[in-house]
């Protein structure tokens, strides 16, 4: 990765940390292009946007569960699921070509883009 301020790497990770927070995900898909933009391959990317976008998702979770805004009949079902999914996805990015990873990616958030519009 190139060389950076730790200024501006807080900065766009604060800017990451509050959009997630605030919409319940998305962080991701401003860290990927970021973190590409920083110099990071296409793979390393996508691995180190989930691994930053963790910390924001516990804090965040716990900010929600504590202000009682989570229904625990879905939360444990679903969570499971993520888990696995996680895995299952974290499995793939290391064997799926990076191109089929850069369309996949960018045709999810056109699609997530265009259900929000509707």
């Amino acid at each position: 990765m190139k060389r950076g301020n730790i200024g501006m790497r807080f900065s766009g990770g604060a800017l990451i940390g509050a959009v997630n927070g605030l919409l319940g995900g998305g962080g991701g898909m401003l860290a990927v292009p970021l973190l590409k933009a920083g110099g990071l391959s296409p793979r390393r990317a996508h691995a180190t946007a989930i691994a930053v976008i963790l910390p924001a998702s516990a804090v965040s979770g716990l900010v929600y569960l504590f202000g009682r805004l989570v229904p625990f009949p879905i939360l444990v079902p679903v969570a499971l699921g993520v888990a696995a999914g996680g895995a299952v996805g974290a499995k793939l990015l290391g064997v799926l070509p990076v191109r089929a990873v850069d369309l996949l990616f960018g045709a999810l958030m056109l699609l997530a883009g265009w259900r929000m519009l509707l």
